[in-house]
């Protein structure tokens, strides 16, 4: 055997590190996929599990595909509680629209008043809700870099919104305050700040884009097509 014949040991070698190689590059492929398959299967039935039960037993799936095709056929379908509740959704959208909706509304946020635990409860959903949803105002979707949690480190913080009511009158500072969440990797928890707007730096990152930054613990970082992609909104903008 001469020298530069390959040993049966270095064959082997470089089998195990192509395997190794393919199996690497089939993670990158398979994983994400696999999991957002099984996050969006788990939320479909999560939201099933409360939908389903609300539905009379013969007006359920597989209640109907066992009537219509035999009990063979009678197995759970999974979706149709999202499904229900998109469109039970949309309709109670349409109907509060309208003047009758608007009126039992009224009257049953003013039986909800009346009940001491249940209105703390109900008002503070309702806040989140309308803070989130409102078109009239921008909530979340501004990145920022802030000093936290001291001087010289930065933290990547989501812009709620301006400092209102007490919080606004009681602050010991005349200038224009801010509420940031900075959120906590990998996005389980986080902290509420307000800070002077000057010492906020806004960031042209989107929001699902911090989001990924935050959860990857800094491995995810937005890339020169999204970067080239921002430039030109900017662009259009001006």
């Amino acid at each position: 055997m001469t020298p530069d014949q390959p040993t049966e040991h270095h064959r082997r070698r470089s089998l195990f590190a192509g395997l190794r190689a393919s199996f690497l590059t089939g993670l990158v492929v398979v994983l994400p996929i696999g999991l957002t398959v099984y996050l969006v299967y788990a939320v479909i039935g999560w939201i099933d599990s409360w939908i389903i039960p609300l539905i009379p037993h013969n007006w359920r799936p597989e209640a109907l595909m066992g009537y219509y095709f035999g009990p063979g056929m009678a197995y759970p379908v999974r979706g149709v509680g999202v499904v229900v509740f998109l469109l039970f959704t949309i309709l109670a959208g349409w109907v509060a629209k309208g003047l009758i909706g608007r009126t039992l509304i009224a009257r049953t946020e003013a039986l909800v008043d009346r009940m001491p635990v249940v209105r703390s409860v109900y008002g503070g959903f309702k806040q989140v809700t309308e803070t989130f949803f409102a078109k009239s105002e921008r909530s979340f979707d501004r990145t920022c870099l802030v000093e936290f949690p001291r001087p010289g480190c930065w933290a990547v913080g989501f812009v709620a919104t301006t400092a209102k009511g007490e919080i606004a009158a009681k602050l010991p500072t005349d200038r224009q305050m801010i509420a940031v969440f900075v959120a906590l990797t990998p996005f389980t928890s986080g902290i509420l700040l307000y800070l002077p707007e000057e010492d906020v730096i806004l960031l042209d990152m989107k929001a699902d884009e911090a989001v990924k930054l935050i959860v990857s613990a800094g491995l995810v970082a937005p890339t020169a097509k999204d970067m080239r992609a921002l430039a030109e909104q900017a662009a259009q903008v001006d």
